[in-house]
């Protein structure tokens, strides 16, 4: 049913890792009757073929040291075109409560009075980690999982590096390519022995994805190799063990670097890149 004109709402909907096929019948379903749609930069073109060519689309992506619009103008955009009587469609890569500043626009949403509903997607940590072939958890490796953002301020980091060093356990940095050379070295530092597997996964879930695998003593060099570029994804843990016998994602069109990044490092070829 259309919405009248002042009864608008927000619907913040999660987009998923960027397969497509991965989205929510929800999400699906509110794309193809929305007035607008205000989506990130991590929102797969392949997911926004479900807006209908009448719906505004308004991009409001935010990237390292790129910002479209601050937080504070998405907030009040959403608020603006929700009192105009729209049906809004905030589309997040992922899952809006994860990592997604979801909470903090639904925030100013209830002091306006706006109506609004959570549509969660699949966050990246469960997505890209399955087309990886990378089980978060796993009764011989990991009991259990840590997600924290690696996105470091001034190039320094402010982790809780004690809790993410202990053993048994798979821990998922977000927006950590950037700052993967400090994490590394800070997870060593406390602790962490340098043989311990790491993951970095480029566009995952998509034709487009790359896998490097190493320890934390060589994974920058090898990302550096392999020239990988936002968004990506690093899992670390034992259980990165289990992804050259569990990959079974085959991107279509894209070509195997693991020779090359394996060459130039004079390294085993397992412990080097696939895609």
């Amino acid at each position: 049913m259309k919405l009248t004109p002042l009864c608008g709402k927000v619907y913040l909907v999660g987009a998923g890792p960027g397969d497509p096929e991965l989205l929510t019948l929800r999400a699906v379903r509110l794309l193809e009757k929305a007035d607008v749609v205000v989506y990130d930069h991590l929102v797969s073109s392949a997911v926004l073929d479900f807006v209908p060519q009448t719906a505004e689309r308004i991009y409001a992506g935010k990237r390292r040291n790129e910002h479209t619009m601050r937080q504070e103008q998405i907030n009040a955009l959403l608020v603006k075109l929700a009192l105009a009587g729209k049906q809004v469609v905030r589309l997040k890569g992922g899952d809006p409560f994860i990592f997604g500043r979801g909470g903090e626009e639904l925030q100013t949403l209830a002091a306006q009075g706006v109506a609004f509903e959570v549509v969660p997607g699949v966050t990246a940590a469960s997505g890209v980690s399955s087309y990886a072939g990378i089980p978060l958890t796993h009764r011989d490796y990991a009991q259990s999982c840590i997600f924290v953002t690696g996105h470091l301020k001034d190039g320094t980091a402010d982790l809780d590096w004690p809790s993410l060093v202990r053993p048994r356990q798979t821990v998922v940095i977000y927006m950590g390519l950037g700052g993967l050379p400090e994490i590394c070295r800070q997870m060593m530092l406390h602790g962490a022995s340098p043989n311990l597997p790491i993951a970095v996964v480029q566009d995952g879930s998509i034709s487009t994805q790359k896998v490097v695998t190493g320890t934390l003593a060589d994974m920058p060099e090898r990302v550096a190799l392999a020239k990988l570029k936002s968004p990506c994804l690093t899992l670390i843990g034992d259980v990165v063990k289990l992804h050259d016998s569990l990959a079974w994602f085959s991107p279509k069109g894209n070509s195997v670097v693991e020779k090359e990044v394996t060459a130039q490092k004079g390294r085993p070829q397992k412990e080097a890149v696939s895609a």
